[in-house]
């Protein structure tokens, strides 16, 4: 053996002092976002033109009556830095106020502590001092306002102009105006990250955030429709060299797909996979497809910066609020019923979707609190596992058998039961129905190998078609689809299958399984495997067909099952109908999506949250729902 002058003194005379520490005591930073973040934003209730004082005032209840239940963030929403003078609104130029490198800086009107330079730093020192951490909004790159000044920008290595190649770099050498904020053209630009005086600007914007204390950054028009990932990339670089971590948020996310979000979902901490959600029905049924397809393609909790990332279905629209786009603060109350607060927040929770509060809480009323720190929502929000959307579940019409359905269908005046696409999950038995069928040389048909119920019924078949080339920013997921196939109504006709929802779209309008017009898009792209069932690309869901009657608001139920940190069971039960609907399920068919749970005559301990019933039940749960509402229940089962 040899040994170096250092190992033979360490081996022979110091080995305490020169031991490597095992790995089992190397101390390791806790993980970031390592539960969905929690707490209040200032837009449902105050849209902008939210100020210093309104937004303290705020905090200082959300630390009193909220942080003891997790909510430990309040996040001023955008435009911080716009001066609430006459003329000035969402897409308005000119009315910013911006420091001598084109940064955003507070509004002095609106946030006097911001005086001399000091940005949020006052306003954070205070929100620390209640034990809760600051939050801001950004939006991408540099405004045009900064653009039209061309301000020089700043080197934040030497604390001066930023210098390369013996020139001085401004804004118009870095904004790309052809990439402008979709909603926001007047207002912020993307910058070119290939260029180092691009990142010095971006640097130069995140490592002031972080000077003045801010905890947690929303980052716009930077996903979805407006995907720029170079810049998220930077951005999340320079958060991950801080000395403290910074929350890193990502919205909007109108058209996303779990592809795209897999893009970036590793860099930061939460990503909107919708739209905004306001306090409206159709709003709310637009998150249950979505929610669906990021669960099966095993996206909450993933991966993130410095920790976990969470798929974000945007803040909660309760309480006191005011209205989508306003110049003015709260003034009215959220227009949901109570059942359909139920339903959104016990989506939110059962989906592990960042909780945050949009209601002004200077008016927070009792049954709006009671319902944001509900234990058991918390509980599952913050500590439940293998979340995902339960297929088992039938209402009175739709358990009936086939031959119930035509029969009665006949009798109540001719209606016929009608083969309709679903979407189910691919372990599901019934998936694996489809099979290809040779119609000449060049044409194939996918078709379902079930019988039909009438011998004058074709069998439903789809036509297979190479995808379509594309273009632009759908280029970068190509090669994830190499091989799949678009499937079109008819031959000849430009209706390809589509198979989860887009933009607002509710899970109605837009459900199971629906035609649109053909291009290159994951929601498009299926793949036919051997065992004979039809992946989608988009949801990893799989295409089947059932019977169904033509009876609109009878097959929207809905459910989600999660399994809880001391072995309970929690099954959400959902009720999109605009009527009363009795729901059932049976205990067996736990098994089916837990099959390390013996539930073969499995005896089970229920509670159900809202009504406070309680029982014991070994084959079946059946309760009605009212319309647009939901049935959450806490099983123990053995």
């Amino acid at each position: 053996m040899r040994l170096s002058v250092l190992g033979f003194f360490c081996f022979f005379f110091a080995p305490s002092l020169c031991r490597v520490p095992s790995e089992t005591h190397v101390k390791t930073e806790p993980e970031h976002a390592s539960t969905p973040p929690r707490g209040w934003n200032s837009y449902d209730s105050f849209c902008w033109t939210i100020s210093e004082e309104e937004f303290l005032q705020n905090a200082e209840i959300v630390s009193n009556r909220l942080k003891p239940h997790g909510y430990e963030y309040v996040v001023v929403d955008y435009l911080w830095y716009r001066r609430k003078v006459e003329g000035a609104y969402t897409d308005s130029l000119g009315f910013d106020v911006i420091d001598e490198w084109g940064r955003p800086i507070p509004d002095p009107g609106r946030w006097p502590s911001s005086k001399g330079g000091k940005g949020f730093s006052e306003v954070a020192k205070k929100v620390h001092g209640m034990g809760l951490k600051l939050g801001i909004h950004v939006m991408r790159g540099i405004s045009l306002q900064s653009f039209n000044a061309n301000t020089p920008i700043l080197d934040t290595v030497k604390g001066s102009a930023y210098v390369d190649f013996g020139r001085q770099w401004r804004a118009k050498d870095i904004g790309v105006k052809e990439r402008a904020c979709a909603w926001m053209s007047h207002g912020f630009m993307s910058v070119n990250t290939k260029l180092e005086a691009g990142r010095a600007f971006l640097r130069s914007l995140y490592l002031q955030y972080a000077e003045w204390g801010v905890d947690f950054v929303k980052h716009d028009c930077v996903f979805g429709d407006d995907l720029d990932v170079e810049e998220i990339t930077f951005v999340s670089e320079v958060l991950r060299k801080l000395d403290r971590p910074i929350i890193y948020s990502l919205s909007p996310g109108t058209s996303v797909t779990p592809a795209m979000a897999k893009e970036v979902s590793g860099l930061v901490n939460m990503y909107r996979i919708t739209g905004d959600d306001w306090d409206t029905w159709r709003d709310v049924l637009s998150h249950f497809d979505i929610t669906r397809d990021f669960s099966t393609a095993k996206m909450i909790g993933a991966k993130g910066l410095l920790g976990r990332s969470w798929p974000d279905l945007d803040m909660l629209p309760l309480g006191w609020l005011t209205d989508p786009g306003s110049n003015e603060g709260p003034h009215r109350t959220s227009n949901l019923n109570l059942d359909e607060q139920r339903t959104q927040i016990t989506l939110w929770a059962m989906a592990k979707s960042p909780l945050m509060f949009g209601g002004d809480v200077r008016k927070l009323d009792e049954t709006t609190y009671n319902l944001i720190t509900n234990p058991t929502l918390l509980e599952i929000n913050s500590f439940s596992l293998n979340n995902m959307e339960f297929p088992y579940i039938t209402s009175r019409r739709r358990c009936r058998s086939k031959e119930k359905v035509l029969s009665q269908d006949l009798a109540e005046g001719g209606m016929l039961g009608i083969r309709a696409l679903g979407l189910i999950t691919c372990k599901d038995a019934k998936a694996n129905g489809w099979s290809t069928k040779a119609l000449d040389q060049d044409l194939e048909q996918i078709c379902w190998k079930e019988k039909p119920e009438s011998k004058f019924e074709e069998p439903p078949c789809l036509y297979k078609r190479k995808p379509l080339v594309a273009s632009g920013v759908e280029m970068i997921y190509k090669k994830q689809y190499e091989g799949t196939l678009h499937l079109l109504e008819s031959d000849g006709m430009e209706l390809c299958l589509d198979a989860s929802p887009r933009r607002r779209l509710t899970s109605k309008e837009f459900g199971g399984g629906s035609f649109s017009p053909c291009k290159w898009d994951a929601n498009q792209m299926w793949e036919l495997n051997g065992t004979g069932s039809l992946v989608n690309s988009y949801s990893g869901l799989c295409a089947t067909m059932d019977l169904l009657k033509v009876d609109a608001g009878s097959n929207e139920i809905r459910s989600w099952i999660a399994t809880g940190r001391r072995g309970e069971i929690y099954l959400a039960i959902f009720n999109l109908n605009p009527k009363k609907t009795v729901i059932s399920t049976n205990i067996a068919d736990i098994g089916k999506v837990f099959p390390w749970k013996n539930m073969k005559g499995a005896s089970c301990k229920y509670h159900e949250i809202w009504s406070g019933k309680s029982g014991v039940t070994k084959q079946m749960i059946s309760i009605a729902v009212e319309k647009h509402g939901c049935s959450l229940f806490v099983l123990t089962c053995d």
